[in-house]
């Protein structure tokens, strides 16, 4: 960040804050953000009700995005929904969506302790004895979030579907595979097997969108943050459910259901007592089916703006790789879910 565009977030937040004077130290880049950029902002506040020293970060568009990712401003107003139902989010504290201040949308929130690397999350020894409790825990914040629904006038950008949340996301997956220059067979007959085996509906809620290990954050066995909400939208509360507990998410330690921190039970037992009501927990499988569907297509997509000249990337490139992954889990998950019976 230049010095002049660093002087001109001062002014600003001065006074959107309703501050004195606010001094900033340099800006650091976050590490991650391929979708968005995340910088680390230490500000000294003078006045005001946030009055002190403030940990915060500044969320903005990275050079390049996702069309199906929100914008700042609704993500913003996605986490305000959110922290006011008590999920443990970045309180979000300011909003510049017009890009006035650097020249693109941002927006500014609390920074979170901890880590939300999903080695550490899964492999770190020291967890083991708080696992469970940990598993509980993350049940209760999805519940939190989950305890969002609609209508609201303050997510009127969120997209009122009539069809259910499954149908919806079968016909994207459909279309998203069509954009495509190359056929996808496996993932074609995945989608007509999740047609062909849709779970009842479920009231729809709000639902994150990406919730895993990797945008959890954690210090020690507590939860500090949910982070990244670029992808919430209404959707049948399962799905983030079989999210994060889709293979592909537990970052090799396949033992351990809920994104390799610890087990379906635990997460359950969190997210009923939270929400004083179960889910359709039978059906995990199906939405972990899905959410491997949706990952791969994901993936070719990632992959394709490396191979299309788009943008030149050894990351977007290997993670369209991962796509031979994902379709060997889906037909393997399948497999087991019809001998299952």
């Amino acid at each position: 960040m230049r010095p002049d565009q660093l002087d001109a977030l001062a002014a600003w937040m001065t006074e959107t804050l309703g501050a004195t004077s606010v001094h900033l130290a340099p800006p650091t880049k976050m590490s991650g953000g391929a979708i968005q950029e995340n910088w680390k902002l230490d500000a000294e506040i003078v006045g005001g009700a946030h009055a002190g020293a403030l940990a915060l970060v500044l969320r903005t568009d990275a050079p390049s995005g996702v069309s199906v990712s929100h914008p700042r401003a609704h993500e913003f107003a996605l986490l305000q929904a959110a922290f006011a139902a008590g999920a443990t989010v970045p309180e979000p504290l300011a909003l510049d969506g017009d890009g006035k201040v650097l020249g693109k949308p941002f927006y500014l929130m609390r920074r979170a302790t901890g880590t939300a690397n999903p080695r550490i999350l899964s492999r770190d020894k020291s967890l083991d004895p708080h696992r469970p409790a940990l598993t509980a825990a993350i049940g209760r914040e999805l519940a939190r979030i989950h305890s969002v629904t609609p209508p609201r006038d303050d997510l009127a950008f969120l997209t009122r579907d009539p069809r259910p949340p499954v149908t919806r996301r079968l016909d994207e997956f459909r279309s998203q595979l069509d954009a495509l220059p190359q056929a996808y067979p496996a993932l074609e007959w995945a989608i007509r097997w999740l047609e062909i085996n849709t779970p009842a509906n479920s009231a729809s809620v709000l639902g994150h969108g990406d919730f895993r290990c990797g945008n959890i954050m954690v210090d020690g066995p507590v939860v500090t943050a949910v982070l990244d909400w670029e992808f919430a939208s209404w959707s049948d509360p399962m799905e983030d459910v079989g999210w994060i507990c889709a293979r592909c998410w537990r970052f090799g330690v396949d033992d351990r259901t809920v994104g390799g921190i610890g087990d379906l039970a635990d997460l359950r037992r969190g997210y009923e007592a939270e929400a004083g009501h179960g889910l359709d927990w039978a059906h995990v499988g199906y939405w972990e089916v899905l959410a491997t569907v949706r990952w791969a297509i994901i993936a070719l997509h990632q992959g394709e703006r490396h191979l299309s000249g788009e943008e030149h990337s050894m990351e977007l490139a290997l993670t369209g790789r991962k796509a031979v992954e994902m379709e060997f889990d889906v037909l393997t998950r399948i497999r087991e879910l019809e001998e299952k019976g």
